[in-house]
């Protein structure tokens, strides 16, 4: 049987520390003891189950444990933008040398089991980013190929949880990001309408992703009307090209600049940092900690990230009529006004978003009924989406949604 020489591993010896690896190189020192095997081959088979692994499983695991986890070559080509040394790829060469055979020949040739050369899991669960590597491994003819598969995937994708979610919130207590696993997010596509905004937004972003000038994004208007579903949406159409969505809540206004310094390691990737229905109080100061990170602090923002803000409100800071009878009192009224309107002002970029029309609302309606196979009669759907207009919140994407919804689930016979 083959005999991969794993502690040998240079470059890629952090993932010898892999639980599940552990439990192979255990089988390799002890090859009469098949009782390591079996071990092994259990454990690879339940992580088969929970990813979705298929086809040869050791690969995968391999695969995956390397994708996800941090080493000089990763994280040079993450921050040299794709560069590397000539020694350091040298010596990444010498390691995809070294595990040649698990990429390449099949687990039985070094396990004591057959059926994990092509195992078939009970529900496949293929990601852009491991069939992007597991194709370029499958096909790579020399270890200098192999070390060009993982480079392009590096560099494209990042490594560990970058390489695999879209989206991420901060963790406060470990003062890091945290990829969000299960990232629900609309394509544009099924965003009816809103054309010109979304041409906006789609403009700006990928200027943004070739490193041109762009401008950071402010999205206004009535609730319910996409404003949310469209920045979400730039995240999953665009995380081949390294897009990555940054979700932070108002109270984290604070953590800024320590974010700022967490993303600026990663110059391969551009983030949006993303505020969801983003307004103030009178009372509220955190506003001056994003107007910093905006434009005017002293510390330059990262060019690798962009700032976007969803609200209702255009001027993001509440502001009261009794606010301007009481600045009568002071001299120098403009300046609080200046105060309140400069937050938005920073936004380079103002999309709105208005309330759809009537033909708008059941264009909305019908594109989602169409996607699971239903068509009203046009006289049908204008009377029931009426109903359920003057029953609800009026007209609005949102409400539109919660009407296709009923429908599927309490309407259709």
């Amino acid at each position: 049987m083959l005999k991969p020489r794993l502690q040998e591993l240079c470059i890629c010896r952090s993932i010898l520390e892999d639980a599940l690896i552990k439990d192979f190189l255990c089988f390799l020192e002890n090859p009469e003891d098949v009782s390591f095997a079996y071990s092994f081959a259990a454990g690879l088979i339940e992580k088969a189950e929970t990813l979705g692994f298929s086809g040869n499983i050791l690969r995968a695991c391999f695969l995956h444990v390397l994708s996800h986890t941090e080493n000089t070559f990763a994280r040079t080509v993450e921050e040299a933008r794709g560069h590397v040394g000539r020694s350091l790829e040298r010596a990444f060469v010498r390691d995809m040398k070294i595990l040649a055979d698990i990429f390449h020949e099949p687990p039985s040739t070094m396990l004591p089991l057959d059926l994990l050369d092509d195992y078939e899991p009970t529900a496949r669960q293929a990601t852009e980013a491991r069939s992007f590597l597991e194709e370029r491994i499958e096909k790579a003819a020399s270890p200098e190929a192999a070390a060009r598969a993982f480079l392009d995937f590096y560099q494209r994708y990042g490594y560990g949880e970058l390489s695999t979610c879209p989206a991420f919130c901060w963790n406060e207590k470990e003062h890091a990001l945290r990829g969000i696993e299960h990232f629900e997010a609309l394509s544009l596509a099924d965003i009816v309408g809103y054309e010109r905004q979304k041409k906006q937004l789609t403009d700006n972003t990928e200027a943004f992703l070739k490193g041109l000038p762009a401008n950071n994004v402010l999205l206004i208007g009535a609730r319910g009307t996409g404003k949310s579903s469209s920045v979400k949406a730039l995240a999953r159409e665009y995380y081949g090209q390294g897009l990555r969505l940054v979700q932070l809540t108002k109270s984290q206004l604070g953590e800024l600049p320590r974010i700022l310094a967490a993303l600026r390691k990663f110059p391969s990737k551009h983030f949006l940092l993303f505020f969801d229905d983003l307004s103030f109080e009178e009372f509220e100061t955190e506003y001056k900690y994003l107007k910093s990170a905006i434009e005017g602090g002293i510390e330059a923002r990262p060019e690798n990230v962009l700032i976007c803000a969803t609200s209702n409100r255009r001027h993001l800071i509440k502001e009261r009529w009794r606010d301007r009878d009481q600045a009568q009192d002071e001299l120098y009224r403009q300046d609080s006004m200046n105060e309140t309107i400069s937050l938005s002002d920073r936004f380079g970029l103002v999309i709105t978003f208005l309330a759809p029309d009537q033909e708008q609302y059941l264009a909305i309606i019908a594109h989602y009924l169409e996607k699971e196979g239903v068509r009203l009669a046009p006289e049908e759907l204008r009377i029931l989406a009426h109903r359920w207009e003057l029953e609800h919140s009026g007209r609005s994407g949102r409400t539109a949604q919660q009407f296709a919804v009923h429908y599927l689930g309490q309407m259709r016979r």
